[in-house]
């Protein structure tokens, strides 16, 4: 369970990595692959993350690295929507199938 601290309204990037558990490029990379994430800049025009950004980037966190969703799936699901599942079957499993079917076919 990540603990974002009560006491703060705003991060830093080094402190928003090391309270969600990756490393500053990866939010910089999220930062461009999700629209849910757009921190503030200070006048230094570093980055400032406030409390819903980190839930949101630990929530991303928990759909790649957890859930092992694709990019475009966590993107899905953060929107709302079911991300679509492709299922393709081993050609070995496929044949297996086949031959059932005609054993039934003789069986029945």
């Amino acid at each position: 369970m990540v603990r974002i601290p009560e006491n703060k309204k705003y991060f830093r990037i080094g402190e928003a990595s090391r309270i969600v558990g990756v490393e500053p490029y990866v939010l910089r990379y999220w930062e461009s692959e999700f629209s849910q994430i757009r921190p503030q800049r200070a006048d230094s025009n570093q980055r400032t993350y406030q409390r819903q950004d980190l839930e949101r980037l630990v929530e991303i966190k928990q759909l790649l690295y957890e859930e092992k969703m694709t990019i475009e799936g966590a993107r899905l699901r953060l929107k709302g929507e079911k991300p679509e599942i492709s299922v393709s079957l081993d050609p070995d499993v496929e044949g297996i199938k086949m031959e059932l079917r005609q054993i039934l076919k003789i069986l029945g």
